[in-house]
């Protein structure tokens, strides 16, 4: 074996996640979910799901692992907003009919 080598038997070495993260794009649908539109909430929820799975399997890296979970639970909030507001609505014109 060479002297330069790195490589030794039994030894595994870490693989980087050849996988970017998409943080920046999860949180900002999150954001629009929560200050304007519920449909962009439910896209930076269902994203930040499967994001987070492969964060968490080490297929995508792990630095962006705090934006997308900002993102993921700015989707929810928005999305569960945007329904208690389908239903108070509804709800008001039911009422007034």
């Amino acid at each position: 074996m060479l002297a330069n080598s790195t490589a030794q038997p039994g030894v595994t070495t870490k693989r980087r996640p050849s996988v970017p993260h998409r943080g920046g794009t999860i949180l900002d649908p999150g954001i629009l979910g929560l200050v304007c539109c519920g449909i962009c909430g439910i896209c930076a929820w269902v994203m930040g799901s499967g994001d987070m799975k492969q964060i968490n399997a080490g297929v995508m890296d792990p630095s962006g692992k705090g934006v997308t979970q900002a993102g993921k639970i700015l989707g929810i909030i928005g999305t569960i907003l945007w329904i208690l507001g389908v239903v108070i609505r509804v709800g008001v014109l039911a009422a007034t009919s």
